[in-house]
């Protein structure tokens, strides 16, 4: 095994597990009860993905699917429900900066206090991590909250971009997948947060856990890597259908359109559209982005129109030449046929030799 791969692989579980462990902290500390540090046993789970990943795929991925992403959603995400629904009222007045000016301030007091003494750096160093924190705990829990969000999105996008490649996938699909990623993670915040921090919304705890359980269902496209690759496709009897030739030829953009019309863009539409039209609410960004989420999906249906067209014009022209029972989704085959049709070719030229080539041999005579 590579050390390189072995390294990878670790480091990105064990920034998985810390940060889903700050999580259920959080909570804990929100709720006042320790029963929820039961959450932590989620993470049993990682590890044990962690050592047969280490034992039987030698640290690499697996094909179409990362179980350490989806495992990694298993732990964070309750944790994230039970802050969302939670929603303390404590008053944020700890602005960012004022939290800066605080921590330095004591950091520079107590430096100052501990030069003095006989212990040194080291002591200095421990004085400055129980300030800073005693400070933590002191932000307000949306804060904290907002930045679990934000910090958990950002971990999914580095986190698949560190876990070590299997071999069906290639550096070029995954720099696509993780451009992917970083546009839907904004998206993904962005309908969170702005949706939960209408105050009509937090007063309606059915609405709270319909927009969560939308927002859980978008974050399943995470561990699938159907946007970048291709179903392979040869042309035997069971994928000579049309259904199964458009699948094999578009099946990435058959998923990424699937993807934004049934995970992503469509449900967000439907939860802004119910927000506006039943309950009344609007307001500038909640508008903005319902427009959005309808020209997202009306461009998702015009690409498949157009793919749809596209198939259907290969189909036909290949039926005129005499080759509908050839996959049109394999650029291999193509070349086979110019080959084979060379050969044949290549053999009648050979069999009946030109006339003057073969008179040739007379007139010397």
């Amino acid at each position: 095994m590579e050390l390189m791969v072995l390294l990878n692989a670790l480091v990105t579980r064990l920034l998985f597990v810390l940060h889903s462990l700050i999580g259920v902290w959080r909570v804990t500390a929100a709720k006042k009860e320790p029963k929820y540090w039961l959450l932590a046993l989620l993470n049993l789970l990682l590890c044990l993905e962690t050592g047969l990943t280490l034992k039987f795929k030698q640290g690499r991925g697996y094909k179409w699917f990362s179980p350490a992403i989806f495992l990694y959603l298993i732990c964070t995400v309750p944790s994230l429900w039970l802050l969302e629904i939670h929603h303390g009222t404590q008053y944020c007045g700890n602005e960012p900066g004022a939290v800066q000016v605080n921590v330095s301030n004591q950091d520079f007091n107590q430096s100052r206090d501990s030069s003095h003494g006989s212990e040194g750096t080291d002591h200095h160093i421990i004085q400055t991590a129980k300030v800073f924190v005693n400070q933590l705990s002191t932000i307000c829990e949306t804060v904290w909250t907002l930045a679990l969000h934000q910090t958990f999105l950002l971990l999914l996008v580095v986190g698949r971009w560190l876990l070590p490649i299997g071999v069906e996938i290639t550096r070029d699909q995954l720099s696509q997948l993780l451009l992917m990623f970083v546009g839907t993670a904004a998206d993904i915040l962005e309908f969170a947060s702005e949706t939960l921090d209408i105050e009509d919304v937090r007063k309606n705890y059915v609405l709270i856990n319909a927009i969560l359980a939308v927002w859980t269902w978008s974050m399943l496209q995470f561990p699938l890597d159907l946007a970048v690759q291709h179903i392979g496709c040869k042309p035997t009897a069971s994928t000579r259908r049309i259904p199964s030739l458009l699948l094999c030829r578009y099946s990435a953009e058959l998923w990424n359109i699937g993807v934004s019309l049934f995970i992503q863009d469509g449900p967000f539409f439907i939860v802004r559209s119910i927000l506006m039209g039943h309950f009344r609410i609007f307001n500038q960004m909640l508008v903005f982005f319902t427009a959005k989420n309808i020209l997202v999906v009306t461009l998702q249906l015009y690409r498949l129109a157009v793919i749809t067209l596209d198939f259907r014009a290969t189909i036909l022209q290949k039926s005129r030449k005499g080759e509908v029972g050839c996959c049109p989704c394999e650029p291999y085959e193509a070349s086979t046929h110019a080959i084979a049709d060379q050969d044949t070719e290549m053999k009648e030229v050979v069999a009946f030799p030109p006339k003057e080539e073969s008179q040739a041999p007379s007139e010397d005579q």
